[in-house]
């Protein structure tokens, strides 16, 4: 694994994470990422879109808005603006946006979360500017306060949100508008409900079968090779190495069903976990969740791994148990790895379900 993404950019680690980890069971099928230049894509399973640009690659002050729309006819976008934090003590009191030199009044501040939103007459004056060629500067309090947003990419990532959302052609499209009717806009999808089951409890015996799975040469040995044989195209390299002192770990999640794990792969940054659903007793039957989780709890396994060591840009998903599989539950990024914020700056989900436990 380590080998494999010495190799990845920034950029495009989200989405080679989102090929890599694919889930055997999914509760509905995901959106599309879409990145270029200095604008990104992402649209999840409900065809909600939420389009991210920033400061250009070349350099000036982090910042990035994100443009944000849900899917059916006449529907509205939202924009937020969030400065880069890493250098800055203090958020300004004051931010105005500038387009092409011209003030159009201060953004509605919240910087209690270092976000702030738009107004209507602003969004429209935005939109309109990245259509074309225009110059979109953010000042603060001071003139030396100054984030510039690129307008590099808008113009592709936006034709494509009107692309998924079916809106070419339609006056509510953002770029390639026409005269076809809004009511052929497609219609936005329902969120997937999904109810973690129960897990069963667990017995005194499963100690001794935690031992025996990790102690015994004959039991570890024939359900190692059945794990590693249930892989596919799938890697662990850990597993398949030959490691036979690394741990197992095993929960019950039935009467007769048990959840196996152990590490996987170690990159410099990230550690992936494997998980299996497995027979508690041999033939073991194993059936493979992922191999690039973070942790499992309460059902739920989860995933979280940053694109670069200074953990400004992540890739998150997740499997809930519904009683006979692990399904996929949530699939997100938080845009480009650009230094605007530890954690990444957005919340931008190409899946997303309803989840009840």
């Amino acid at each position: 694994m380590t080998r494999r993404l010495s190799w990845i950019s920034h950029v495009g680690f989200a989405v080679y994470l989102s090929l890599l980890l694919v889930p055997f069971a999914r509760a509905a099928e995901a959106g599309i990422t879409f990145t270029h230049n200095d604008w990104v894509l992402v649209c999840d399973n409900t065809r909600t879109c939420r389009a991210a640009g920033y400061q250009s690659e070349e350099g000036g002050e982090p910042m990035s808005v994100l443009l944000t729309r849900e899917a059916g006819p006449a529907t509205s976008v939202r924009a937020d603006v969030v400065l880069g934090d890493y250098e800055r003590e203090d958020s300004p009191e004051l931010l105005s946006m500038h387009i092409d030199g011209k003030n159009l009044g201060a953004v509605n501040s919240q910087w209690s979360e270092v976000t702030g939103s738009f107004t209507r007459s602003q969004l429209d004056a935005l939109l309109r500017a990245l259509r074309g060629v225009s110059t979109i500067v953010f000042h603060g309090d001071v003139p030396t306060d100054r984030w510039e947003l690129s307008g590099v990419g808008a113009t592709a990532v936006l034709l494509k949100m009107d692309e998924f959302q079916g809106r070419l052609d339609t006056p509510g499209a953002l770029i390639q508008r026409g005269t076809r009717s809004e009511a052929t806009v497609l219609p936005a999808l329902p969120m997937p409900v999904l109810r973690v089951a129960p897990q069963a409890i667990k017995r005194p015996q499963d100690l001794s079968l935690v031992d025996s799975l990790v102690d015994s040469l004959v039991d570890s040995r024939k359900l190692r090779e059945a794990l590693i044989s249930s892989l596919g195209d799938e890697e662990c390299d850990d597993l398949s190495s030959g490691e036979s002192g690394r741990q197992l770990d095993v929960e019950r999640l039935t009467d007769t069903k048990m959840l196996i794990s152990t590490r996987c792969w170690m990159g410099a940054y990230n550690v992936g976990l494997g998980y299996w659903v497995v027979n508690e007793d041999a033939p073991f039957e194993p059936v493979l969740v992922t191999t690039g989780a973070s942790h499992y709890g309460d059902g739920v396994i989860q995933a979280a791994h940053k694109s670069r060591g200074i953990g400004d840009c992540w890739w998150t998903a997740s499997w809930i148990w519904d009683g006979e599989a692990f399904v996929y539950a949530t699939e997100a990024q938080t845009g480009l790895c650009r230094l605007v914020q530890a954690g990444g700056a957005w919340d931008m989900p190409t899946l997303v379900s309803e989840v009840i436990q």
